[in-house]
């Protein structure tokens, strides 16, 4: 059976730890508009939150992890 290719799609948005996290490189409502968010959101912005469950499979499968 051949090699899955790699879906370049998933793999822009989002990489997987080496512990099988999957993470998405950046945050959505992040770039702009700051100052009307409070500071507990625009802390909770610069981390990135790891995907879970089914979802979390699929893009590891489409990533050729």
């Amino acid at each position: 059976m051949p090699k899955m290719k790699t879906r370049k799609s998933v793999a822009k948005r989002f990489k997987v730890s080496k512990t099988g996290k999957v993470l998405p490189y950046g945050s959505a409502n992040s770039s702009h508009i700051m100052s009307k968010k409070d500071a507990k959101r625009r802390r909770r912005l610069r981390h990135p939150t790891p995907v879970k469950g089914a979802q979390a499979a699929t893009m590891r499968r489409l990533s050729g992890k």
